[in-house]
């Protein structure tokens, strides 16, 4: 009889009337095959990204929690006109969790001396106490990282260095980016200072300037200043910022940047172009921080770009060298420039709790939660 390993894992399913229903199913993994690990999982993020499968366009003031401490079961209506929205999904119990990290509790014959090492793992359904993948999803840890330490080495460093690399690909040379003092815009920060990089940083608010401040941010500006018109053209005209990547997603941010680029650009004019400057301008929306419409006040000529950003789909057209040498840099750097820290860790029943569910929902800079199934 092949060994088994059984645990509980978080679902997320959306019934066909419109109700979310979060709650914990056993699940049962037999043996790994010869190229496979089973990873008990010690830690994993919740990262913004993880939400839109965790909770869909769900009207958080609707939740409703049943079942008992070590089982709970959340519910919670979708908002009005949603429902279309994930029709491909209706019905599935789904596992969330991008990204993760724990202890080798079992490998295949080809690998069998992965166990009892700390992996850092990447493939989904990581809202579980119990993980199979292959191999190559998994990174070794360094002998003195926690599983703590390596849950978070996906997702936000490799969009981090995703967008140098981007930028690289693009013919560009200096950064904008938008809610610059999250647990990525730090990375991102100390990317860009390491390198040699300008990089232009919109925050919200002056605890957010003052936290990338203290750690050597040269160039930000506040989106809710008077100023902020002039200050962003200041600092695209200085850094020769004319590419962005924008987490916010809806409202006149995007479009704020591209003018800024141009005005920018218009300030080395010679003649006068009534299709405006031919200077490259580029945004990337890569977030949805804002899920409402994207506002384009289209006073930046005809050069011009604005374009989604997916981390999966660059590091398909960078290639495998480019990843692979990412992957090594998020790993040597670990717990320096890609070093996350975490508001509360919570176990996987806690995540159902309804006060907890709106707090990481809230998505706030510099809270992030983590996950430890074995709580």
């Amino acid at each position: 009889m092949r060994d088994i390993h059984q645990g509980l894992e978080l679902r997320s399913t959306i019934d066909k009337d419109g109700t979310l229903v979060l709650n914990l199913e056993d699940v049962t993994i037999d043996a790994p095959a010869a190229d496979e690990v089973v990873v008990r999982v010690e830690a994993t993020p919740i990262n913004p990204s993880d939400l839109g499968l965790l909770l869909g366009p769900a009207d958080l003031s609707t939740l409703q929690s049943s079942g008992t401490a070590e089982r709970p079961v959340l519910t919670a209506q979708l908002h009005e006109g949603t429902l279309d929205l994930v029709k491909a999904r209706l019905g599935q119990s789904m596992p969330v969790g991008n990204e993760g990290a724990g202890t080798v509790i079992a490998a295949g014959a080809d690998i069998s001396d992965m166990v009892g090492k700390t992996v850092g793992m990447l493939g989904g359904a990581m809202y579980t106490q119990v993980r199979k993948l292959k191999a190559r999803d998994c990174i070794l840890l360094p002998d003195d990282a926690s599983a703590a330490d390596g849950a978070s080495m996906f997702v936000n460093p490799l969009t981090s260095l995703g967008f140098t690399e981007q930028m690289k690909m693009d013919g560009f040379e200096a950064l904008v980016h938008t809610a610059a003092a999250s647990n990525l815009g730090q990375m991102l920060n100390r990317i860009c200072i390491a390198d040699g990089i300008p990089l232009v940083n919109i925050v919200r608010s002056d605890e957010q300037a003052a936290l990338l401040k203290n750690i050597g941010a040269n160039y930000i500006v506040d989106s809710t200043k008077d100023d902020f018109k002039e200050k962003l053209t200041d600092a695209i005209a200085e850094t020769g910022a004319f590419l962005g990547f924008d987490a916010v997603g809806g409202g006149k941010l995007a479009g704020q940047i591209l003018n800024a680029m141009e005005a920018a650009a218009g300030r080395d004019a010679t003649e006068y172009s009534r299709y405006g400057s031919n200077h490259a301008k580029k945004v990337y929306v890569y977030g949805a921080l804002d899920v409402g419409p994207t506002i384009l006040d289209r006073k930046f000529g005809l050069t011009w770009d604005i374009s989604g950003w997916l981390l999966t789909n660059f590091l398909g057209k960078a290639g495998m060298a480019t990843a692979l040498k990412m992957r090594a840099r998020v790993k040597d750097e670990l717990n320096t420039t890609f070093a996350s820290h975490y508001t509360q860790t919570i176990s996987l029943a806690e995540a159902l709790k309804p006060d907890v569910v709106r707090a990481y929902q809230n998505k706030s800079t510099g809270e992030k939660y983590l996950i430890d199934p074995t709580r």
